[in-house]
């Protein structure tokens, strides 16, 4: 069973497409391995009949000679944001608990219309809205990853928390992500796994419980670059129903992935050079710096001048939205209602969201519903929107002297659960991927090596506009040179 797990998702399709094994059998392998790895606590639901159906309907199909679509065969892992046609999606939120959609998102209809199967609903932060996982209502996904000599439970990053845990400890070869401030990069830095955030509109949000609209994305997370360019072709498209959805042509990533940078541009951000930088991160860095050259880029030093300014802007847009977003959730016509005794509707709008929303996301409604009120939106939400501009117009100028940028993902490597009690030392950890995001650029980690404790560090890469291709095709070359094979050793 843990060969056929340890497969990539490139290895179980084109297996299943030449008759090496069933997708029966790969779908059974991980049934057995979620079953097993409730200590990770990385599945809010699992629901190993509906990968098993898809698999029948894709050995079939075979039998038949139809063809088959690009995830045939493969058993992948959704994160609990992604609307489930009579699966529950709760967004980790006890105010969703029990809902079950009655449609299906988008993105999650285009993943089984190529072939994949549904392993379960992925555990993550509450409304996605966390850097650790430890906000969600079902309580936080365990990292499989432990630091060398220690047994301290660690986070798998946030806010797709359950979905790194799961590409990391082999429970699903494949997983989606959504990121609105670096929720699939950090994650996948932590845990050792490869996560993109393609550009803003590239992949459709309808049918993805909303947190920040300007922000949210949702990309792939897998264990290395081909087989996330491989599940981004599948998951992007233009989608009439989502208003902010890019209307291109969706590009052959996979085929045209190439590790030759001769004649590229790498920036190098200077911002991003902070005081007191890990310096097991400093050193992967310039290693990534190394390898990039090796590949026959060159390197550039840039500066990205307004990056000081982009945590306290996200911190101030994000929430903002999010009080918005989540005025939808009111005990009236879906999930949680608390009604007390000889209560008004106020009284049990009130109670149901006093019940049913965890501290970070009251925390943020509160920030959020604070900078939009009338005597502070130009002060705060007015000023932050131009500082994105601002901002976005940084990376425009950049990007007139390279291809692509590199820098860390995340300041360090993974933390223990419960570590960082404080809100704005969490928010801190933001600071590498917040920028791109507030751009609505293309951004990826990869894996760089393992820090002095044997934890993972990422890399990240960002892009310009739509040019997902060579943010892809830089990943790649540091792919083929970091040559990363490290797992966890399984403990759960």
């Amino acid at each position: 069973m843990s060969e056929m797990t340890d497969k990539t998702l490139c290895e179980i399709r084109d297996g299943v497409a030449k008759g090496e094994f069933t997708a029966v059998e790969v779908a059974t392998s991980f049934n057995a391995a979620v079953a097993e790895a409730g200590a990770l606590n990385a599945f809010i639901v699992a629901t190993p009949e509906a990968a098993l159906d898809a698999a029948q309907k894709v050995d079939a199909a075979r039998a038949a000679g139809q063809p088959l679509g690009k995830l045939a065969g493969v058993p992948i892992g959704m994160k609990d944001l992604f609307a489930t046609r009579d699966v529950q999606t709760s967004a980790a939120s006890k105010i969703l608990a029990g809902f079950k959609p009655q449609y299906e998102s988008t993105v999650s209809q285009k993943l089984w219309d190529a072939g994949a199967g549904l392993l379960g609903k992925l555990n993550l932060d509450q409304f996605a809205m966390g850097s650790s996982n430890e906000s969600s209502a079902f309580g936080p996904v365990v990292s499989p990853w432990r630091r060398a000599g220690e047994d301290k439970a660690l986070t798998p990053g946030g806010s797709s928390g359950g979905s790194s845990a799961a590409v990391a400890a082999r429970l699903c070869p494949a997983a989606t992500g959504t990121d609105t401030g670096g929720s699939i990069r950090q994650p996948a830095a932590f845990t050792g796994t490869t996560g993109i955030k393609p550009t803003y509109g590239r992949c459709s949000r309808w049918g993805i419980v909303a947190f920040a609209s300007s922000l949210d994305q949702a990309g792939p997370m897998a264990r290395n670059v081909a087989d996330c360019a491989v599940m981004l072709e599948a998951m992007a498209g233009f989608d009439e129903k989502d208003a902010t959805s890019l209307d291109l042509p969706v590009p052959e990533w996979a085929a045209n992935l190439n590790a030759d940078l001769r004649g590229k541009k790498v920036g190098i951000p200077k911002e991003y050079r902070l005081d007191g930088l890990n310096a097991d991160v400093a050193k992967a860095w310039e290693q990534g710096i190394a390898w990039l050259k090796d590949a026959g880029a060159e390197v550039v030093d840039i500066s990205l001048p307004h990056t000081q300014y982009a945590l306290a802007t996200y911190y101030i847009i994000a929430p903002a939205e999010a009080s918005s977003n989540l005025a939808r959730y009111d005990g009236v016509r879906y999930g949680l209602r608390e009604l007390p005794d000889g209560a008004n509707l106020q009284e049990m709008y009130a109670a149901t969201r006093a019940a049913g929303f965890g501290d970070e996301v009251k925390r943020r409604i509160l920030i959020g519903t604070y900078v939009l009120s009338a005597g502070y939106y130009d002060a705060y939400y007015t000023k932050a929107q131009k500082v994105r501009a601002l901002i976005a117009r940084d990376f425009e100028e950049a990007f007139k002297q390279v291809d692509v940028i590199l820098t860390p993902t995340a300041p360090t490597s993974a933390y223990a659960l419960g570590e960082k009690s404080n809100p704005i030392d969490m928010y801190l950890g933001d600071v590498f991927s917040v920028p791109p995001s507030l751009a609505g650029l293309p951004a990826m980690s990869v894996p760089a090596g393992l820090d002095a404790g044997g934890l993972p560090l990422g890399l990240q890469i960002v892009g310009r506009p739509f040019d997902e291709q060579g943010v892809l095709n830089a990943g790649l070359a540091i792919e083929q040179r970091a040559q990363f094979a490290a797992k966890p050793e399984k403990w759960w």
